[in-house]
């Protein structure tokens, strides 16, 4: 196998710096708005369920607008700088909007039954402003940033390149847990969202001077031809090695929805760790390292080869989850569970860039966010809801029981895992019909 292309100091800056701090916005949205949810306005997990999936469905639009709009004019650069900056506008914003919704919102819930409205009128409001913050964020990192990686990096170093942006959720929660989880526990939600979106908006500033464009070929269409020409069943028989890819994508991704969104809320009232947050501290650095060692395993021994590994270490960590209950067997379960998960994302992401056709990188962001993130943030939480429910455990806090997930929900991600065996098939089937030589090098 041919050594890897050298990218550059300021390439890897960028992938780096701007990869980083994506991710530690998705973290607030992801995870972090959850708590927010759950601890200031409602504990039904449907609420939560319901959030994941409409802010999934605003990201998947923005990613099909901005990346086939970005192939358009072949750039890249303005997508992610501007686009970053009213990212952490809005982010700081929703601080401001949150916070006061959700104080009047707790405080009537608390105190008189009749608060059903009010805390019905902070859940919409709470949507819609996610909604908002998902469409400009996918816009800038999922499209814009997603498609300029692709451009900038080859075959053979996209295993690292993927290892590295693997573990970026993961290095984003440490730092969150690290340095701004006291402030959600006391409560200063403004402050808390005011500095995650300060960082994002200067992230922007310093992409106009880090990011270079390919100078990749213009798509000719336009920009909405292009976005539904990326969605007709004739694409999919026209690249169907992708789409296949894409297809085992977005089982891990089901199967990773099912208990993220509500991990935190497990930890925190369910297991009631004490010092979750330096559990889950221990947890990040160690799976980071693993997936940094995972990147330059796929590399030396082929991304296909490596992911049904990957897979089973997922598998194997989320199994062990469920049976785990202290801070130790946490932290080793974990460990596996997360290493395995971002292993097997950073597999078949590397393998979705080497089907992707240089003049479609945004575009095909478009098919993947549908497919990897949009479907899985809609299927994976409301599976996990219905979990949580049937469960039945719960917490009573002044004379009111509130619902907590359970360890089932890992049990459910792990049999939602069985459907990869037979993606990672499919695929191998239409590689070797359609493209033998890749077939053969895994």
């Amino acid at each position: 196998m041919a050594s890897p292309a050298p990218l550059g100091a300021r390439t890897w800056t960028a992938v780096l710096v701007v990869g980083l701090v994506g991710q530690l916005a998705w973290v607030i949205e992801n995870m972090y708005l959850n708590v927010f949810v759950y601890d200031t306005i409602s504990t039904d997990p449907a609420v939560i369920a319901w959030m994941v999936a409409l802010s999934a469905i605003a990201a998947t639009a923005a990613t099909l607008l901005f990346g086939a709009w970005s192939d358009r004019l072949a750039r890249r650069r303005e997508f992610i700088a501007i686009g970053y900056i009213a990212w952490g506008l809005v982010t700081a914003a929703f601080g401001l909007v949150g916070a006061g919704a959700a104080g009047e919102a707790g405080g009537e819930a608390s105190a008189v039954a009749s608060a059903g409205a009010t805390v019905a009128t902070a859940v919409i409001a709470i949507i819609a402003l996610d909604c908002v913050m998902s469409f400009i964020g996918s816009g800038a990192n999922d499209a814009a940033f997603a498609a300029w990686v692709t451009d900038s990096t080859v075959p053979a170093n996209r295993g690292r390149v993927d290892g590295w942006l693997a573990i970026m959720p993961l290095v984003g929660m440490l730092l969150v847990f690290a340095l701004l989880d006291p402030l959600t526990q006391e409560g200063r939600w403004e402050l808390f969202f005011g500095i995650v979106g300060g960082l994002t908006a200067a992230t922007g500033v310093a992409a106009w001077f880090l990011v270079r464009d390919r100078g990749v070929a213009r798509h000719e269409h336009g920009v909405l031809k292009a976005v539904v020409d990326g969605l007709r069943p004739a694409t999919v028989r026209r690249e169907p090695a992708l789409f296949a890819t894409l297809a085992v994508w977005g089982v891990i991704g089901v199967s990773s929805q099912v208990f993220l969104p509500y991990v935190l809320i497990y930890l925190r009232y369910s297991l009631e760790l004490d010092g979750y947050a330096i559990v889950l501290g221990i947890v990040l650095l160690l799976a980071s390292a693993l997936s940094v060692v995972g990147g330059r395993l796929i590399d030396r021994f082929g991304k296909a080869r490596v992911l049904p590994y990957a897979v089973a270490a997922f598998a194997a960590g989320l199994v062990a989850m469920t049976f785990v209950r202290d801070a130790v067997g946490v932290i080793a379960a974990a460990t596996v569970m997360m290493a395995g998960m971002m292993g097997s994302i950073a597999a078949v992401s590397a393998l979705t860039r080497d089907h992707t056709p240089e003049d479609r990188a945004g575009g095909v962001q478009g098919a993947r966010m549908i497919l990897a993130v949009m479907l899985p943030m809609i299927i994976g939480p409301a599976i996990g809801a219905a979990v949580i429910s049937g469960s039945a455990h719960s917490y009573v806090e002044l004379g009111v029981a509130h619902p907590v997930p359970g360890p089932e929900i890992f049990a459910a991600a792990a049999v939602v895992l069985l459907l990869v065996p037979l993606g990672i098939a499919l695929r191998t089937r239409v590689l070797r019909r359609t493209e033998p030589a890749m077939a053969d090098r895994g």
